[in-house]
């Protein structure tokens, strides 16, 4: 039968999807062609799979010429599908009580390369692309069940949504759950917006779904975001563990308005061989998760982590409210800083310095705050200003120096703030 192609020509009326204030104009669309996947082929039954007729959509909709399109999934509950490439100019909306689910057939997700490691191909990706908006109220549904007790060695999962070295990336008013690993990746990319969204998996089942995850990456807003996942709710990344470099750095990150339910916490590292600089978080609920503020690295992935603000936070019922750790890898002692002795500085060793963490009120922790440098490398101007946490137990600090303003812990048992060596200034 032959296809009809229903396209609705669209004013052109500025940049793809909302920005946030300073972030680039980026790509315009010319006419936005408006191209519903039913037309390409798609059944949206639920069981079809649709994944040659939603890319026929987004390949069309991408074309030279067109200036952009949008193509839309809506009119029915569940589209199933592989792989999808998103192009350059394209806006992919998901409709409120649409579902994009991903196929449960791991063969439908080829082994690939990917961040110079073993993987598989994403449900979504994007390279080398711009202009890119997700949005529509509806939800991404990566199915990842079936993915998540593969945990062996050499055992590969895909991530449920990649952008690879792109620019000017919106997504909006979605809802995204359940992939197989991490489930939104900026991979050394620039100009991305998360805002007004949802990014769920459930924990502990839900193994490795970091909730987003920007690699490498610069001017990235995380904006009014509920994230309650099965590791890390936000994991701030760059180059691996081991890296022979060079590694570009994650920078200028701004996380603002969001809540984290379970989860790890927010994260910087653990692998951060490329470095971390100029992050502002602020106005951030923590509710239940495993760790609140949370700066990981090792001797085998670290570099400059600096010039990180946090502020106005609020923390329920979390494991360590704050953990500030040079241990984390496999080269790492167990035992931490007790008993730890000096090693040579190499490129990997971890750098951290010039940290704030200001209004900052905990409730129900277990852990107040565990804070850990290296002898050859200790944690330098950390300061800690009006934070109160009531904790199980309180704080232990190695190889650190520290400015508190107004710090007061509470613990159920124990002293409030162990220091150890290396622990300096103001810790009273």
């Amino acid at each position: 039968m032959k296809r009809m192609i229903v396209c609705l020509a669209m004013l052109a009326s500025g940049v793809v999807g909302a920005r946030s204030e300073g972030q680039a104009a980026g790509v315009r669309l010319g006419t936005n062609h408006v191209c519903a996947v039913q037309d390409y082929g798609a059944k949206g039954d639920g069981k079809t799979l649709d994944t040659v007729a939603i890319q026929k959509a987004l390949d069309d909709c991408s074309a030279a010429g067109r200036g952009g399109g949008v193509v839309r999934l809506a009119g029915a509950a569940k589209f199933v599908s592989g792989p999808l490439v998103l192009h350059t100019r394209t806006i992919l909306e998901i409709a409120a009580g649409t579902t994009l689910e991903a196929s449960t057939n791991h063969d439908d997700f080829p082994e690939i390369e990917q961040f110079h490691d073993k993987g598989r191909q994403s449900l979504l990706s994007a390279t080398n692309a711009e202009g890119i908006t997700i949005r529509g109220g509806g939800v991404i549904d990566g199915r990842g069940e079936s993915w998540w007790e593969h945990r062996g060695p050499g055992e590969t999962r895909p991530r449920l949504i990649v952008f690879d070295h792109c620019k000017h990336v919106l997504m909006e008013n979605v809802t995204v759950q359940n992939s197989p690993m991490w489930q939104i990746v900026p991979y050394y990319s620039e100009d991305v917006t998360f805002r007004n969204m949802k990014v769920l998996a459930p924990l502990p089942e839900g193994h490795n779904t970091d909730g987003i995850d920007p690699f490498s990456s610069k001017h990235v807003v995380i904006d009014h975001v509920t994230i309650d996942t099965g590791d890390d709710n936000v994991a701030i990344k760059s180059g691996q563990p081991g890296s022979a470099g060079p590694d570009d750095p994650t920078t200028d990150v701004t996380i603002t308005d969001c809540v984290f339910l379970k989860g790890h916490g927010l994260s910087v590292g653990s692998e951060v061989s490329g470095g971390v600089q100029h992050v502002r978080v602020e106005r951030v609920q923590f509710k239940g998760t495993t760790q609140g503020i949370r700066i990981k690295s090792g001797r085998d992935r670290g570099n400059d982590i600096s010039d990180l603000v946090y502020k106005d936070i609020t923390m329920e019922d979390v494991g360590t409210a704050i953990q500030i750790t040079d241990y984390y890898s496999a080269s790492g002692s167990k035992e931490g800083a007790v008993a730890v002795s000096m090693a040579a500085v190499t490129r990997l060793t971890p750098h951290m310095h010039d940290i704030t963490i200001e209004n900052l009120k905990v409730t129900g922790a277990k852990v107040a705050m565990d804070i850990e440098g290296l002898p050859e490398a200790p944690i330098l101007n950390l300061t800690l200003k009006n934070v109160q946490i009531d904790a199980a137990k309180g704080a232990k600090i190695y190889y650190a120096v520290v400015d508190a303003q107004g710090l007061v812990i509470k613990p159920q048992s124990g002293p409030p703030i162990m220091a150890g060596a290396g622990a300096k200034g103001s810790l009273k």
